[in-house]
């Protein structure tokens, strides 16, 4: 039997913490979204303002980089790329910037994602709540 790390609610907390502070010093309006390794929802976070839409988009962007255990800029990227066949991957995948795995010690462990802005300031805001999680790991 393999032992695997796995998501508390305790970490999550600090992952949504970290990256509402990021998303309120920049006084950007998102929504977040923590998934678990099997890409299923921990947490979700609605800040004032922040569109209806980026609920589920938050949700799908966390689902796939958990699915994929890589960043969803990975799957646009690809596309943009005229790389058109991405699109009929199963899994009900969404294949925009803002979802980030979450790594510790090399295994996904689960995924962040942020919607409500541009898609590299998802990002900024899902890698700053991941390093949140790893920054109190590492004291």
């Amino acid at each position: 039997m393999k032992s695997k790390k796995c998501l508390t609610l305790a970490d999550v907390k600090i992952i949504a913490a970290g990256c509402e502070s990021e998303a309120l010093r920049q006084n950007l309006a998102v929504t977040i979204a923590i998934v678990d390794d099997g890409g299923h929802l921990m947490w979700l976070q609605r800040l004032d303002g922040a569109p209806l839409t980026s609920m589920q988009i938050a949700t799908g962007k966390a689902h796939t980089s958990a699915m994929g255990r890589r960043p969803s800029k990975v799957y646009a990227d690809r596309i943009a790329g005229g790389e058109m066949v991405v699109l009929s991957m199963p899994g009900g995948l969404t294949f925009l910037e803002g979802g980030e795995p979450i790594m510790i010690d090399g295994e996904c462990v689960g995924a962040v994602g942020v919607s409500g802005v541009k898609s590299a300031e998802d990002a900024q805001i899902a890698r700053a709540g991941i390093g949140a999680l790893v920054e109190s790991i590492n004291r």
